[in-house]
């Protein structure tokens, strides 16, 4: 279980990291708080950062789940998947939105394996009793 702390660490560590970029993004582009929208590149930074908020509400209890109902090696292999998903994510969407594909896909795929299979494996556990 060492392994799937650490890869959650890593996960909200990830998204502080982001964060920062956003605050470095808004002094380089010139868009004071609380504004959200300004030039595009700090816009793109700014998505990257809430496309993460969104995901790690989905990634951290499936993650835990996972690692409980099936197998915490496997659960944290997932998610660092989802890690490198991440950094692919934000540099693709940062250079251009149109290639995000693949860091969504290297974020999103994970993320429904570790939930699909905590609910599996709950419901398997929940049947035998």
């Amino acid at each position: 279980m060492e392994f799937v702390a650490i890869v959650a660490l890593l996960a909200v560590l990830q998204y502080i990291y982001f964060a920062t970029l956003v605050g470095q993004a808004r002094g380089k582009f010139g868009v004071n708080g609380p504004a959200v929208t300004g030039h595009p590149v700090f816009e793109r930074y700014f998505r990257v950062q809430m496309n993460t908020l969104e995901l790690l509400i989905a990634l951290l209890p499936g993650l835990w789940l996972f690692a409980y109902y099936v197998r915490p090696t496997w659960a944290a292999l997932l998610g660092a998947v989802y890690l490198v998903g991440r950094f692919v994510y934000l540099r693709s969407y940062v250079a251009d939105p149109a290639k995000r594909g693949v860091g969504f896909g290297l974020s999103m795929l994970p993320i429904l394996a570790l939930l699909v299979g905590a609910l599996l494996g709950a419901g398997s556990a929940l049947l035998r009793g």
